[in-house]
């Protein structure tokens, strides 16, 4: 459980939200709403004990289990299983009773008791954390979330960041805590794994703060909406479903929408009234006292929300290139024993639109990385064409500098532009005033989502490798990102899970991983985007 007491949250110095008082109980499924960069992501961190909250107090009670937006934790030599099963220390048990059995096969005479209470203890300790029981409740976990025995048995540094997060959900999942701070959960998950989520969080006992742009899983698991207001930094509290807070926005928004209209009526007839009366010394007071009932009338009635901004998202302007901009001869790559590239041939012709589809841990992300000049391939070669100009979105935002401010990233990417055209561009993706100078670390997903994409529109890009482009963007800015990519006339290579992201790509080509066939698009390739 935790309970919030007038709780201010902050980043750097600005207040986000303020003097915030709740309590999230066991069987709350909160779903927190609201539109990228609100504040949501910062006061999950805040409830988790990630980040201190700027004012208040924020007590917590019983054990809890945090999903980063970013999450890339464990050992890179930890198999996925094992970083699973060290939620319960049960990794570390098993080991040990291996251990004790191959000791006790091997003891001599004069060593056996010595290695039967090893043994014992062993047992014991492995059977007091659940056991057998319980590494196939792990196991259960992880095939729900698409892993299956070969995946969850590799090393977490073969694994995509698709894939490592999938681990870490399947990790806390495990774990068994009574609160769950949930950041984007369904990021790179496919249909199936997303449907076996909202399933299991629907039944799931304890307290859940859940953030998701899907709003299918918002409307399915939440019994309780926490929608950010970030115009009067607070939250909207609505105890029920997600369908009852939109039926109550809008009613609330009628209601303030038919107040605000009577008080300005009855305002202009008042001071309308005192205008007249004004000039008149015998009436002068009572027409100033008019004045002031008016600007009460208006002061009593809350504000008529206005339409939020919506990002400006734009992709270059492609420079000039030959026939071919960009190819690729016998591409190779493996992780230890997993062979993720066998032998690729690429030709990306100008302005053509391709679609890379494949399970997670195919080799996606790597193609798009080893393309981009950020991986080496074990063989074979990038050819760089004619003109080539090449821009790369990372699903992992690894293109970003974290430590630095928004507005230095920018310019890093784009030194040709100057302070106040670099704050314009800014401007276009929602980043206005002092926000250009916060440092990218504190950013949330979709901000982060925002600035990398306003990092292409001067680079002169002629084939874009987009990843995950979609990812952590609030539907306003999804939509946006999907108009750019629909009337960008480069070359574009895309990894995604998003169907409409695909249908916005219009794709001429598909390239099939883990084999690297190459196809004509056709609509019944649609069926596999969800699925990859």
């Amino acid at each position: 459980m935790i309970t919030l007491r007038g709780v201010d949250v902050r980043v750097g110095a600005d207040i986000l939200l303020t003097d915030l008082s709740f309590i999230l109980s066991p069987g709350d499924r909160i779903g927190l709403v609201g539109r990228n960069g609100a504040g949501k992501t910062t006061l999950l961190r805040v409830l988790s004990g990630d980040l201190p909250a700027a004012a208040g107090t924020v007590l917590r009670t019983g054990s809890l289990g945090y999903l980063h937006q970013e999450s890339r934790a464990g050992e890179p030599g930890q198999s996925a299983i094992d970083r699973i099963l060290s939620a319960r220390q049960l990794g570390t048990a098993e080991r040990a009773l291996r251990a004790a059995e191959t000791e006790l096969a091997a003891a001599d005479p004069s060593g056996t008791d010595r290695a039967m209470r090893r043994y014992a203890d062993a047992e014991a300790r492995f059977q007091s954390l659940g056991g057998y029981s319980a590494a196939a409740e792990a196991a259960q976990i992880a095939a729900g979330l698409g892993m299956d025995t070969p995946t969850a048995e590799r090393p977490l540094a073969t694994l995509s960041g698709g894939q490592r997060r999938r681990v870490e959900l399947a990790r806390i999942l495990f774990a068994g805590h009574q609160t769950l701070l949930l950041d984007e959960p369904t990021n790179h998950l496919d249909a199936k794994a997303v449907a076996w989520l909202r399933q299991y969080l629907r039944g799931y006992p304890g307290a859940l703060v859940l953030i998701s742009h899907d709003v299918r899983l918002i409307a399915e698991v939440a019994n309780r909406i926490f929608a950010v207001d970030p115009a009067r930094k607070t939250i909207d509290i609505h105890n029920a479903g997600w369908q009852h807070y939109l039926e109550h926005r809008d009613a609330a928004e009628r209601r303030r929408l038919r107040e605000r209209h009577n008080a300005e009526r009855k305002a202009a007839a008042l001071q309308a009234q005192a205008a007249k009366m004004h000039a008149r010394s015998a009436t002068a007071v009572t027409a100033k006292n008019m004045v002031r009932r008016a600007e009460r009338l208006l002061a009593g009635t809350e504000p008529v929300r206005r339409a939020e901004r919506v990002a400006s998202i734009k992709l270059p302007n492609p420079l000039p290139s030959g026939r071919i901009p960009l190819g690729a001869v016998s591409l190779a790559k493996s992780y230890g024993a997993l062979r993720v590239l066998r032998g690729l041939d690429l030709a990306v012709d100008r302005g053509s639109r391709t679609v890379v589809l494949g399970p997670n841990g195919a080799g996606k992300t790597t193609l798009l990385r080893i393309l981009a000049g950020l991986e080496p391939a074990d063989s074979g070669r990038v050819v760089a064409g004619h003109g080539l100009r090449l821009g790369y979105f990372a699903q992992e935002h690894e293109t970003l500098r974290h430590d630095e401010t928004v507005l230095a990233n920018l310019r890093d990417a784009a030194p040709q532009l100057d302070d106040q055209q670099a704050r314009a561009v800014l401007g276009s993706f929602l980043f206005s005033g002092h926000e250009v100078d916060k440092p990218v670390r504190v950013l949330s997903g979709g901000e982060k989502t925002r600035l990398a994409l306003a990092a292409l529109v001067h680079s002169g890009a002629n084939v874009l490798l987009l990843d995950e482009p979609t990812n952590n963007l609030d539907p306003a800015s999804r939509t946006e990102v999907l108009n750019a990519v629909g009337q960008y006339p480069g070359a574009i290579l895309m990894v995604t899970h998003d169907r409409q992201a695909v249908v916005a790509l219009n794709p001429d080509r598909v390239i099939l991983l883990p084999d690297g066939d190459e196809d004509l698009w056709d609509e019944s390739y649609l069926e596999l985007v969800s699925l990859n």
